[in-house]
């Protein structure tokens, strides 16, 4: 048999591939064209003034409300610890202050630590010093020059702050009848139990008798960092009562700044400086990002700023009422 009548053997296909192959999928045209790149923005100066100050109100908002809430705290914690070393040297060594001068016969200095006072029920401890402007209720519970010292013979009053700088008196609302203070000054421990709370309006408690002494606690009233009013704790004492000296200090002699919810304006001339060195901060800045692009100019200028700004919103809580 020749080749040519040989009988043809069909040839199957290979597995997977009976069916001819599908053509490929047409890609979907994008929803949107693709953007052109774009070109580097050029700022005109007035552009560039503007962000700049922009940026500057919100690092001042963003820090004002850090130092608030956050690292006025930590400052009222520095303050109280060596305030406490002080004032307990000075216990130890029998020099503690038992009137509005020291044993030198020299007054006293705003914020010099003056007692130290406990509320058991509270869990409360703190330094108490002498005056009750911002600045010094920033440090601790503020003693005010015009009333005598705890425990002596007539009333003592003793302003704290509600929120801001540690809020020592944020829970003071609380006390209820018979809860018991105790203050620790240069003439012993002070015993002092609460009579009640109340606010502007409320009846106030009867005249002192002789040779009685009082406690007046005072702080602000409402919503942390939102004052609606003034909160009063009166608490009398129940241990022996200790001598007063004469006070230089009179209620009509009283700057008003260490009066309830006063501000203190004598350190604006601070803020002014630390506004200059935030807005000099900021023009370097600018010149910076303008001269050797944003990525240099935010690793130099971004500590910097920082740090202005701290100390312009530092300057700015000074000004608060000094019991918020």
């Amino acid at each position: 048999m020749s080749v040519i009548d040989e009988p043809v053997v069909p040839v199957e296909p290979p597995a997977g591939r009976g069916r001819p192959p599908r053509p490929p999928r047409v890609p979907r045209p994008p929803r949107r064209p693709p953007a052109a790149p774009r070109g580097p923005v050029v700022l005109s100066p007035g552009e560039a003034l503007a962000r700049s100050i922009v940026a500057t109100l919100l690092l001042l908002v963003m820090m004002f409300v850090l130092n608030v809430t956050v690292f006025s705290h930590l400052q009222h914690l520095a303050s109280q610890q060596r305030l406490e070393d002080d004032l307990r040297a000075q216990l130890a060594a029998g020099t503690a202050p038992v009137g509005e001068g020291t044993f030198e016969d020299v007054l006293l200095a705003d914020g010099a630590p003056l007692a130290i006072m406990d509320i058991p029920r509270l869990r409360f401890h703190e330094v108490v010093v002498e005056g009750t402007s911002s600045a010094q209720t920033a440090q601790g519970v503020g003693h005010r020059r015009d009333s005598v010292l705890p425990g002596q013979a007539g009333v003592s009053v003793l302003m704290g702050r509600a929120g801001a700088f540690g809020g020592p008196f944020s829970a003071i609302s609380s006390l209820e009848p018979g809860d018991e203070i105790t203050v620790r000054t240069g003439q012993g421990l002070q015993v002092f139990e609460v009579m009640g709370l109340r606010y502007a309006g409320d009846p106030t408690p009867p005249n002192l008798t002789r040779g009685e002494s009082r406690l007046i606690l005072q702080t602000a009233r409402g919503v942390p960092y939102i004052p609606t009013g003034i909160a009063y704790v009166d608490a009398r004492l129940v241990s022996e009562t200790q001598p007063a000296g004469a006070r230089l200090t009179t209620t009509t002699t009283l700057d008003p700044s260490h009066r309830a919810m006063a501000t203190d304006v004598r350190t604006v001339w601070a803020l002014v400086f630390a506004a200059q060195f935030l807005i000099a901060v900021e023009i370097a800045a600018v010149w910076s990002f303008r001269r050797f692009g944003a990525q240099k100019t935010w690793i130099v200028f971004l500590p910097v700023a920082a740090l202005a700004g701290f100390l312009v919103a530092d300057q700015l809580t000074r000004l608060l009422p000094n019991l918020l």
